[in-house]
């Protein structure tokens, strides 16, 4: 039996997306991590399948799993790939995807699409974190990296913020500051240097997948934690090792929007 699927990207951090709206789809741990796999697979950071919504509200319902199979709640990048989908399967320029963690609006703005990421969480249960403590700076030290502040940005992530991201071995601390204690379902690791109060350089480990070229719910929580610590303006960019996302914080609803670019790389079937 084949399979059909997109490879699709937002700044280099890319997805194998399934439509089961039109076929039928059996997915274990093992297939995703074997059709993940770059050198013997597709290759992918995250399996995207978009499905019939539950809320009346969505267009459609967006569900992701890591290359490693892991559950992940959202992603941002992922989110303006499957808006620019749903956008030109309907012709409209608007659209909401339901996620685990609720809904999403987008917006289509030429080829840039602006979504709603919601209003970012501080408080330790939210993140969720394994106990009490304050969340502006964990007390977790590793190597050049101290004190994150934790965020939740319909996921858990810890932004690090140095002078100098180049200075990071990433694939060396990333791994530990991921699977923590204090993180009971583990963390996104951000490393974040501010260039000024409107521009944030940043690179990111993602849990359950690794180093990526960019992170959409990553940026939003180093947009977050910056903007919370009184080192960024509301509205800032923040420049990946694959681009540059922009983002606005709105003072009044509390709300984050995040806009950039969404790639369609190409059609494909594979054998399952």
């Amino acid at each position: 039996m084949k399979l059909s699927f997109l490879k699709m990207h937002g700044l280099g951090n890319d997805f194998m997306v399934i439509d089961t709206r039109h076929q039928v789809v059996s997915l274990d741990s093992r297939m995703i991590q074997k059709w993940g796999d770059r050198r013997t697979g597709i290759g992918f950071d995250q399996l995207v399948l978009i499905e019939e919504p539950e809320n009346e509200k969505a267009d459609v319902f967006m569900r992701i799993r890591n290359r490693n199979g892991s559950i992940a709640e959202t992603c941002g990048n992922a989110l303006r790939c499957i808006a620019m989908l749903i956008c030109n399967e309907t012709g409209k320029d608007t659209c909401v995807i339901e996620t685990v963690v609720g809904l999403a609006t987008a917006e289509k703005h030429g080829d840039v699409y602006k979504i709603n990421m919601g209003k970012p969480r501080f408080d330790w249960q939210s993140i969720p974190l394994s106990a009490e403590m304050d969340t502006a700076a964990l007390n977790i030290c590793d190597g050049p990296l101290e004190h994150p502040m934790a965020v939740n940005v319909g996921n858990p992530h810890a932004v690090f913020f140095v002078d100098n991201v180049q200075d990071i071995d990433l694939s060396d601390v990333g791994p530990r500051i991921e699977e923590h204690t204090y993180f009971p379902e583990k963390t996104n690791v951000e490393i974040a240097q501010v260039m000024d109060d409107a521009n944030i350089r940043m690179r990111v480990w993602e849990r359950g997948t690794g180093i990526t070229g960019a992170c959409g719910t990553g940026a939003a929580a180093v947009m977050a934690a910056a903007v919370t610590k009184d080192l960024a303006s509301r509205t800032c960019d923040i420049h990946l090792d694959g681009g540059v996302l922009h983002f606005e914080w709105d003072q009044a609803s509390g709300d984050l929007f995040m806009a950039g670019p969404a790639e369609l790389s190409f059609r494909a079937e594979v054998e399952v």
